[in-house]
């Protein structure tokens, strides 16, 4: 990539200079349907057992209890799209950053050379929807760190490009 001026060009890798800003990447729209989906799955099932129960042994006015989970459901709806909108990642020439949370924001930085395993998975649900989990494990396990709902063809891309990497940087080591 090219950058402006040719004194841009060699700040590159330098922090808080204009060549050092990583290129940051949401993750796809099919993980934010998924998550509703099953949200809206688990809330008809709460609305049923919390209204038809109660309805059945207690009274008809008990049944009113199955607009609990409805209107936790609406919240929860909107906080989905919040925290679908907070999860990003970039990949930088060092290292792989991924940044999370809406409250609580949480950045975490992953060298290359350290990567020992680089994964793909995909469940059951997460096929029907196209979707695939990168996860990523080191030495620490407190700096594991995973992507998910990405493309599969990307969480591909992703885990051979952070393999090579990976082995490229340990090699130096």
């Amino acid at each position: 990539m090219e950058t402006g001026s040719p004194h841009e060009a060699g700040t590159a890798g330098i922090p808080g200079m204009p060549g050092d800003e990583p290129v940051w990447r949401g993750l796809p729209p099919g993980l934010l349907r998924m998550r509703r989906l099953l949200l809206a799955v688990w809330t008809a099932l709460l609305a049923l057992a919390a209204g038809l129960l109660p309805g059945l042994f207690a009274g008809p006015a008990w049944a009113a209890f199955a607009l609990l989970p409805v209107a936790c459901a609406a919240w929860c709806w909107r906080l989905l799209g919040r925290n679908w909108r907070s999860w990003r990642y970039a990949e930088r020439a060092d290292d792989l950053l991924i940044s999370r949370g809406v409250l609580w924001r949480e950045q975490t930085v992953v060298p290359y050379g350290r990567m020992q395993l680089v994964e793909v998975t995909s469940g059951p649900v997460e096929r029907r929807f196209g979707l695939a989990t990168v996860q990523l494990h080191t030495a620490a396990a407190a700096t594991d760190a995973t992507i998910p709902g990405l493309d599969p063809a990307e969480a591909e891309r992703l885990r051979d490009r952070l393999t090579e990497l990976g082995k490229a940087r340990s090699a130096g080591l």
